[in-house]
């Protein structure tokens, strides 16, 4: 059975992997390519897809691109 796919979002001046209906954050990461790597390994062990999402931010500083669970 195929894990939950790991999502590289932004979060304020960090960049957060999570899981798919996860409400908590796997990993919390200084640079975007630090989550990307992090949430690599995660999915290749739980066998899921890898998610990478753009850094544009709407004015609140919300990701208008959460991962849907």
């Amino acid at each position: 059975m195929a894990g939950k796919n790991q999502h590289v979002v932004p979060h304020q001046d960090d960049w957060t992997v999570k899981g798919v209906g996860n409400q908590r954050a796997t990993s919390m990461h200084d640079t975007q390519q630090q989550a990307i790597d992090a949430a690599r390994d995660v999915a290749r062990n739980q066998q899921s897809e890898l998610v990478i999402h753009r850094p544009d931010k709407d004015s609140q500083g919300n990701d208008p691109f959460p991962p849907m669970g």
